[in-house]
């Protein structure tokens, strides 16, 4: 039985597609293509679940917000 994930996307200063999955803290991959990026993070996923300890659950993604702040 699958389970889904959500993977939050950004892009850094050179260029690389960055994708962390909120659940699980510290599950981070990167790559120059979104499609080579998608493989990427299925693979971290994967290997996070594998060396995962077991008393440790993974968190709850709420959501993301965007605030602006005046300088």
């Amino acid at each position: 039985m699958g389970k889904s994930y959500n993977v939050v996307i950004e892009r850094d200063a050179e260029g690389y597609f960055v994708a962390s999955v909120p659940e699980l803290q510290g599950c981070h991959t990167q790559a120059k293509s979104l499609d080579e990026l998608m493989n990427r993070v299925r693979e971290a996923i994967a290997l996070y679940l594998e060396v995962q300890d077991e008393e440790s659950a993974p968190s709850e993604f709420v959501g993301i917000q965007r605030i602006w702040i005046e300088q």
